[in-house]
């Protein structure tokens, strides 16, 4: 097998941790119904012995079938105890690894995770996080007793049969060196399946976004085929899996089968001769079987635990991250913002800021102009901690940003976007998102009234209770902005980031929207990335930003005019 990297193997450490005493418990179990398997098979032996060559009368030997009976329970009952804690244990290392998932998606924030293929997410946090789960609720158990059970049986059967442990022993290592052969190949189209199954999703997802394009294009019909063929490949990878772990089951069964079978026979010869009790011949026919049972599991359950190590190979490089931790940050007041020759270099190598020098004082309120790629949403990506500066730094009151809390930070600020995002919830639970465990109903009312939302909200059949649609399906654009300036006003943070929130509106919705800013904007310190002359007016400072650096800055009067005499230049020029 080949060596687990360091972040999927602290990744494993860590979670054999969180799988805690349930997956103690489901080992301890497991050993105990291992050694239980013994006991039994000598219990078995003795009572048939009796039976039939002791000529015994049943009621002799009630006692030893009692025995038999309660170790027979004890067994069942460990077997039971082995299940339930290995499902506890599985659960509990899922729950863990989503919520961890989770987090790391949500401290990324989307610049960084555009690094990531969407498909490719969509199988780490789902395929990925099932195939994780059988390592504790089927492996775990397995490999304990393919600890236990066999040197318990080797030790019993040398001291009763030398002969047949000496076939038992020559038969191990070749059972274990044919089943790493296996393994190894198994790796290996394992790791090419989770490949597949990345590539997959993303290939479905791209068919399904530009499924628009296709039709007018009529070429949908090329999509589904497209889909099909990536979906043969992936079922061509998958069965590359099954096929050697079926490979790798044929094996053991074909081992295990010949030294049982060398067993018996040594066994019978020697009873036929008269050099072995029935019993002792019995006890080390049962026994055979049971040696090679855990190993038997071990195959069969091989090709899941190998899609658990894959899974966690790739799950590895998201969560590798210490937890975002900092100071707790309460927002009394609307803070100072210090921008002081900071430099952002994403992973491509591309700059999109150089030297960006801005300061921007309590309760002002600052639009951002510039041309596309200038850097303009990079710096809002800073405050919003989605990427951290190269080199410099931004200071928040005087104190670095980055020694904050990025959570309690992102609960003081308000940001407001172009295209809002909306999740399947009611009107409600859109505005809130969660903000408080009982939203306040005044507050929910006064902030639909502040983005003229409320009238509209009103003629709905369930108000504030109707649903809304996966992405505000059911939403017009000016329905989505109100719904977004609602959300706004409603969290009321110190610190508002506007990214054009009059885009794609008619005039009649820019100015109820643009209305609404106005009363947000109020006692609160605002960055707002500007387009249209409007919002641009609303400013009190508008900064240029040009190839990552600020180029200029004035007031909004003295940048549109200086705007304008380089519009009447560029045509004189012409």
């Amino acid at each position: 097998m080949t060596a687990r990297s360091a972040p999927s193997a602290a990744l494993l450490r860590s979670l054999r941790v969180v799988a805690g005493c349930h997956a103690r418990i489901a080992t301890f179990a497991a050993a105990v119904g291992g050694v239980l398997a013994v006991a039994t098979a000598q219990l078995i032996a003795i009572a048939v012995d009796r039976l039939v060559f002791g000529h015994a009368a049943l009621p002799a030997i009630m006692p030893l079938l009692a025995l038999l009976a309660g170790v027979a329970l004890l067994r069942a009952a460990a077997a039971w105890l082995t299940e339930r804690a290995a499902f506890e244990a599985a659960a509990k290392v899922r729950r863990h690894l989503f919520r961890r998932a989770l987090e790391r998606v949500s401290a990324l924030g989307p610049v960084r995770l555009g690094a990531h293929p969407p498909g490719e997410l969509v199988a780490l946090l789902t395929d990925s996080l099932d195939a994780v789960a059988p390592l504790w609720r089927a492996w775990q158990p397995a490999i304990v007793r393919a600890a236990v059970v066999p040197v318990a049986v080797l030790a019993v059967v040398t001291w009763r049969d030398p002969l047949a442990a000496g076939i038992l022993l020559v038969a191990l290592p070749l059972l274990v060196w044919f089943s790493i052969l296996a393994g190894q190949g198994a790796e290996r189209a394992s790791g090419e399946r989770w490949a597949g199954l990345a590539r997959l999703g993303g290939h479905l997802l791209d068919q399904i976004r530009g499924l628009p394009e296709r039709k007018l294009a009529g070429t949908a019909d090329n999509a589904v085929a497209a889909v099909k063929v990536a979906a043969e490949r992936y079922g061509r990878e998958t069965m590359a899996v099954l096929r050697i772990a079926f490979l790798s089951a044929l094996v053991v069964e074909f081992v295990a089968t010949a030294a049982i079978a060398g067993v018996a026979i040594a066994v019978g010869f020697r009873l036929l001769w008269g050099e072995m009790d029935f019993a002792t011949g019995l006890f080390v026919l049962l026994l055979a079987p049971e040696f090679f049972a855990p190993l038997r599991d071990i195959g069969a359950r091989r090709h899941a635990k190998l899609e658990a190590l894959t899974a966690l190979d790739r799950l590895a490089p998201l969560l590798d991250a210490p937890p975002a931790t900092g100071q707790p940050y309460v927002a009394a007041t609307p803070p100072a913002i210090r921008f002081d020759d900071v430099r952002v270099v994403h992973a491509d190598g591309r700059v999109a800021l150089d030297g960006f020098s801005l300061d921007i004082a309590a309760g002002e309120h600052v639009a951002l102009v510039g041309p596309s790629g200038a850097g303009k949403s990079t710096v809002l990506a800073l405050l919003l901690r989605f990427v951290e500066p190269s080199s410099g730094r931004v200071l928040i009151d005087g104190a670095p940003l980055s020694e904050i809390d990025p959570a309690a930070w992102r609960r003081a600020l308000v940001a407001m976007a172009q295209t809002p995002q909306f999740f399947e919830g009611s009107i409600a639970d859109n505005v809130v998102m969660g903000r408080a465990a009982t939203p306040d109903d005044a507050a929910l009312r006064e902030a639909l009234c502040a983005a003229d939302a409320a009238t509209w909200v009103d003629r709905l059949p369930d108000g504030a209770a109707t649903p809304v649609a996966e992405r505000g399906a059911n939403l017009s654009g000016g329905e989505a902005q109100r719904l977004a300036l609602a959300r706004a006003i409603y969290a009321a943070g110190p610190l508002l980031l506007f990214d054009e929130p009059t885009a794609h509106l008619d005039a009649e919705a820019q100015r109820v929207v643009m209305q609404g800013l106005a009363r947000l904007r109020e006692g609160r310190t605002v960055l707002t990335i500007a387009h249209r002359r409007e919002t641009i007016a609303a400013a009190d400072r508008v900064v240029v930003i040009e190839h990552g650096r600020v180029a200029a800055q004035g007031t909004p009067a003295q940048i549109l005019e200086g705007a304008r005499d380089r519009s009447d230049a560029e045509r004189s020029d012409a």
